[in-house]
């Protein structure tokens, strides 16, 4: 009995061990686990390696808790007939119960419970014994697997391989569920997700529409051009010569300050022409991802954007595309132009030309903007009319009233946001 009661407590251990390690494997942190094994952590790195085989190691713990559960059920029982006698139903009955009992407690409620409490430390002590038993059960392992992936295909199932990265989805959810404990959490989930977002924005979403964009005719003359230049709050303005879609080059008013500098005649022989650079034009299409790797490896911070036809559409700067990532960024030389006026009533006056990605950041507003960039131009293509001032659409809980219009372009919008629900109370 004493070699039987020995025997029950060291596969009651080891019925622990695996049950933990099941736990710990399946929701240990990956990206912790990586930077922990670059770091030279032995035993991360051999977790790390193993969670590349996770389907694997899980059948290799079930097959070894399974088995080791059956001989506590054994152990037990052979106690239970030695106790009370090999025909008592007393006996069989009692060695059920606490079999059950024992098992579900101390082999799989209590270690897993641990192990979710501290999944990284216990990972780091036992690291070897969980690759140690993997390999041993290895060939045995393989053999189930092929079996039961053989027999699913029978049934019409289709098997996939195991996924080795975390999807897309799974790292944007992540990030929807990170709260830290800071008033700057928000701002920083914002970040993250435009991060991601870099490779499914289009530089004409993000652009400066032609008509905002301030450009300067070459035709006029050197003194003209300078006050324009002293003028503007822009350090790079477009140079145009014949037409307005006809861009010669770019002004950098740092080179037009050195060049009127160092001329020492008057300032209509100068060539504006030539200090400007030359153009750097980029399509629509491009992506923000794609557009800052362009603007590092040219050193360049300006670019004019091009629709498939050639035709100038606007301005987009290194500034825009980082504006993206961490929200507005604004100097003592920007024109502080607010698109969206707080209203007392809750709504919003919002300038036909505000961006539909700006509001939805802003405001935590899921306006699709897949169609269309601005919230103008979801208006026209959301209910495909032309709308008049006045005129009133409600649309996923929102209520958009036209205030203003230009010829044909919406330039002002009420915009009043479906009202936060609130858990209703209840009343006896």
């Amino acid at each position: 009995m004493i070699t039987l009661f020995v025997l029950f407590f060291v596969l009651l251990l080891a019925s622990s061990f695996f049950s933990a390690s099941e736990t710990a494997i399946t929701f240990a942190s990956r990206p912790k686990l990586h930077q922990l094994a670059k770091a030279g952590n032995k035993s991360a790195k051999i977790i790390r390696d193993l969670q590349q085989h996770l389907s694997m190691v899980v059948s290799a713990v079930l097959a070894y808790n399974t088995l080791l559960n059956a001989a506590i059920a054994s152990v037990l029982a052979s106690l239970s007939f030695d106790l009370m006698g090999e025909n008592s139903t007393i006996a069989a009955v009692g060695a059920s119960i606490v079999t059950g009992t024992i098992v579900l407690v101390f082999a799989e409620m209590l270690p897993k419970t641990l192990a979710i409490q501290d999944t990284i430390r216990f990972l780091m002590f036992a690291a070897p014994g969980i690759r140690f038993f993997y390999n041993l059960f290895l060939p045995i392992n393989k053999a189930l697997s092929y079996f039961v992936t053989a027999l699913l295909r029978a049934f019409g199932f289709k098997v996939k391989p195991e996924d080795q990265h975390a999807s897309m989805e799974e790292l944007r959810g992540a990030i929807d569920m990170h709260d830290g404990p800071g008033q700057d959490t928000p701002h920083e989930k914002a970040m993250l997700k435009s991060i991601l977002d870099l490779g499914t924005v289009q530089v004409s979403e993000i652009m400066v529409h032609r008509q905002n964009v301030t450009m300067v005719n070459a035709d006029d003359s050197p003194t003209e051009i300078v006050d324009q230049v002293l003028a503007c709050p822009f350090t790079r303005l477009p140079l145009w010569q014949g037409n307005s879609d006809n861009i010669v080059g770019v002004i950098n008013t740092k080179a037009l300050l050195r060049a009127v500098r160092a001329h020492s005649g008057l300032l209509d022989d100068l060539n504006i022409v030539d200090i400007a650079h030359k153009p750097w034009f980029t399509p629509e299409s491009t992506d923000l991802l794609e557009q800052l790797h362009a603007f590092r490896q040219r050193r360049e911070h300006f670019a004019l954007v091009v629709d498939e036809y050639g035709a100038l559409m606007g301005i987009v700067t290194l500034e825009d595309v980082l504006e993206e990532i961490v929200g507005d960024i604004a100097d003592e030389h920007d024109v502080n132009v607010r698109g969206v006026r707080p209203q007392p009533d809750g709504s919003f006056v919002i300038y036909g030309n505000v961006t539909i990605r700006d509001l939805n950041r802003q405001f935590d507003w899921e306006l699709p903007d897949d169609a269309a960039a601005t919230i103008a131009g979801l208006l026209i293509t959301q209910f495909r009319v032309l709308p008049t001032v006045g005129q009133i659409f409600n649309w996923r809980g929102f209520r958009f009233e036209i205030l203003r219009r230009q010829r044909n372009q919406i330039t002002l919008v009420k915009v009043t946001p479906p009202l936060p629900q609130t858990p209703q109370s209840t009343s006896k």
